[in-house]
């Protein structure tokens, strides 16, 4: 039994770094590498062109640790182990649920669903669960340490979307991964939502002013989610506000939503960001030095 995992680990080192050497040498219709570089130029190129803060640096502060961010969060650390560990833990359950004589766990058999609807419901009940995910990263302690990293930003960007802790990845992904599993989904799929799922993170992040119209009570959008990084929170809202990742719908639908003014200029971050640190590796270990209190306040 232990050889197994740790063959497979092995292989999902070996098997990840030739998936990154192949994304990178070989570009495809569904490469990752290259939609992520193209999607983030073309939203930085909007930003330059037709900025909402006027006054806002094209290399705005901290656009060089977002940048890294990008490479750190979405490759090397998958490199560096995550991969491996995500790997083992699948296992681990499909073992576990063989010792019951479970197979899979797929309850909704949505292969015979036409692409479209395949791709709307895997889109909406991943966000829903990133919603309710998002909500105690704010309300639990021991999560807001970490997510203390993204709250961070002081200038909102398109790249600001990547600056967040690893452990928001273990955390997001060990959750959404049961319910997902028990609908039946193809890498394909996966990938459609995924990059869709980027590009409104980085609309949302972004120096634009853009609030889609009525489109905006369905999809979250910068005038929303600058909000949600405001620094000073109403008395009724000490956990925050719009906790939509690419949905607005369910802060409308839950009362989570605020947007009391145009929220162009306010001051960004949480109280007591003036000693947060602003390295790379300081931010990475920060959480797991210091004890923060129980809320933003």
């Amino acid at each position: 039994m232990l050889e197994k995992y740790l063959k497979i680990i092995s292989d999902s080192f070996t098997g990840y770094f030739n998936y990154l050497l192949s994304e990178i040498t070989h570009p495809s219709w569904t490469n990752y590498f290259y939609w992520l570089i193209g999607l983030s130029l073309l939203v930085w190129a909007l930003e330059i062109f037709i900025p909402w803060r006027k006054n806002q640096p094209i290399f705005r502060k901290g656009f060089w640790l977002d940048s890294f961010y990008i490479l750190f969060n979405f490759f090397l650390f998958s490199l560096v182990g995550y991969n491996a560990i995500s790997n083992v833990g699948v296992e681990l359950f499909n073992d576990f649920l063989a010792l019951f004589g479970i197979k899979n766990i797929v309850a909704i058999e949505v292969q015979n669903f036409p692409v479209w609807l395949q791709l709307l419901i895997m889109f909406v009940v991943a966000d829903f669960i990133q919603w309710n995910v998002h909500r105690q990263l704010h309300k639990q302690p021991w999560l807001w340490k970490f997510h203390k990293v993204h709250h961070s930003v002081k200038q909102m960007g398109f790249a600001a979307q990547f600056r967040f802790h690893f452990m928001e990845t273990i955390v997001y992904k060990s959750v959404q991964y049961i319910p997902l599993a028990m609908i039946g989904f193809g890498i394909e799929q996966f990938f459609v939502v995924h990059m869709f799922s980027v590009f409104i993170g980085h609309l949302n992040h972004a120096n634009l002013g853009w609030s889609y119209g009525w489109l905006g009570y369905i999809l979250n959008n910068p005038k929303m989610h600058i909000w949600h990084h405001s620094k000073e929170f109403p008395q009724d809202r000490p956990y925050g506000m719009n906790y939509g990742l690419s949905l607005s719908i369910w802060d409308y639908l839950f009362g989570t939503a605020y947007i009391p003014k145009n929220g162009k200029n306010i001051e960004l971050g949480f109280v007591g960001d003036e000693n947060f640190p602003e390295s790379f590796q300081k931010q990475l270990m920060y959480p797991f030095q210091h004890q923060q209190k129980t809320t933003q306040k």
